[in-house]
């Protein structure tokens, strides 16, 4: 396998004698073919702005910066290449570069380290979900204009419909093109406060990496609310509403609220299923979410060592104390527990990161573990976390899961009820 430079406009040229170098998040690798696959359908290539590429020489055994390039015709400095994956692929390895002293942070995508192939160009990534709805080939642009027309003209008072036709033409947001598509997941987003101010918000940053859309401004009311979500479950296909999205803070700061528009919705439809996307951090809410009608809840968690969990979520006033807390009251109360897992190679599969999290899941009895793919600089969250043990390779970590863990479901994307 060849590596891959580019031209910082973006022409992507194969070396003509290094071979392609990965970074397991703990050290550069010259990787074999056995853990890539040619580039999934939907796959974008990204080059990183001032990242050397580094690559593997056979001649010399020894890795090597690039610094300089040429395309036959003139010379350049080039950046590394990188892949980011389409929904329902883990990535096992991370592209091998070097910064440039006083680089900015990389925007957050999550970075996949790539090579030329024979035939194709390749990546480091495995499918860990079967589902194909979350497809981008699934989201034709040109059905939409017409449902929204039809939608927003049928609910023209509803601030919160407004919203997610902002989300679903400005950010593309497959959740929100959903709810107008009248199928599958819809998002409610309903909260604009959050108590934690993590290292990868998408919706508000108060550090060095932009975010990539605004949070909602509003907070919808409990008709707003319940009307959205009664039109999906009585019209989609095989529905569900899902509150915590990425253009919102944490719904649990709305709990008692979104509890309210719940029991509303439930006296208007039975059908379809209610999700809730949350830091966990509010135990007493499990209980009133499950009595009102909620189905199932689904937890981030970058870690389940305290301390990388703290260094990544920046709690404010609770700890991954009270999130186990939450995830044993949901539990008990019935509710279906989705951990969504934000995995980055030479961390999430080190040895304590990875034994941590099998004793938690198992502990807590946890029944979906979703396997997804941290969209954050590696470098910036790497340096931020506790790395005491050697990366095992994302293989190894998948393996242990399913063979420490065989009770336990794995995937990418939340499920309906009929599924649980």
């Amino acid at each position: 396998m060849k590596l891959l430079v580019a031209h910082p406009q973006g022409t992507i040229y194969e070396h003509p004698y290094l071979h392609a170098a990965a970074w397991s998040g703990q050290e550069w690798l010259n990787p074999v073919e056995s853990g890539y696959i040619p580039l999934p359908e939907g796959t974008k290539l990204f080059t990183l702005p001032q990242r050397l590429p580094v690559g593997y020489n056979p001649h010399s055994g020894k890795y090597e910066v690039v610094r300089d390039f040429s395309d036959g015709k003139t010379g350049f400095q080039p950046w590394a290449v990188s892949a980011f994956l389409p929904p329902a692929y883990m990535r096992l390895l991370l592209p091998a570069y070097s910064t440039i002293v006083d680089a900015p942070a990389l925007p957050q995508w999550a970075y996949a380290a790539v090579a030329a192939g024979e035939k194709d160009i390749l990546t480091a990534a495995m499918k860990v979900d079967a589902s194909e709805r979350w497809h981008p080939r699934q989201f034709d642009d040109r059905q939409l204009p017409k449902r929204m027309k039809e939608i927003t003209g049928k609910y023209p008072h509803n601030r919160l419909i407004q919203h997610i036709s902002h989300c679903a033409t400005q950010y593309h947001c497959f959740a929100a093109k959903n709810f107008f598509l009248a199928r599958w997941e819809a998002g409610l987003p309903a909260a604009r406060k959050c108590n934690a101010a993590c290292l990868g918000c998408l919706s508000l940053q108060s550090g060095e990496v932009p975010s990539s859309h605004q949070r909602i401004s509003f907070t919808p009311t409990v008709e707003e609310i319940a009307e959205a979500a009664v039109h999906h479950l009585q019209y989609a296909e095989d529905p569900l509403v899902s509150f915590g999205q990425g253009c919102e803070g944490d719904p649990l700061m709305e709990w008692q609220l979104i509890v309210e528009a719940v029991k509303l919705i439930r006296k208007r439809t039975e059908r379809g299923t209610i999700h809730l996307n949350t830091n966990g951090s509010i135990p007493e809410a499990a209980p009133a979410l499950a009595d009102a009608g909620v189905d199932s809840v689904r937890v981030s968690l970058n870690s389940a060592n305290k301390e990388n969990y703290r260094r990544y979520f920046r709690p404010e006033g609770y700890s991954l104390e009270e999130v186990k807390e939450f995830l044993k009251r949901s539990k008990q109360a019935g509710l279906f527990l989705h951990i969504n897992l934000l995995i980055m190679p030479g961390f999430s599969d080190s040895v304590n990161e990875t034994e941590s999290f099998i004793h938690f899941a198992e502990a807590l009895e946890i029944d979906l573990a979703q396997l997804k793919n941290l969209n954050l600089d590696p470098e910036l969250y790497l340096r931020e976390m506790v790395i005491d043990s050697p990366a095992q390779g994302m293989m190894n970590m998948w393996n242990a899961f399913k063979a420490r863990l065989p009770k336990v479901k794995y995937g990418y994307f939340n499920l309906q009820k009929e599924r649980f």
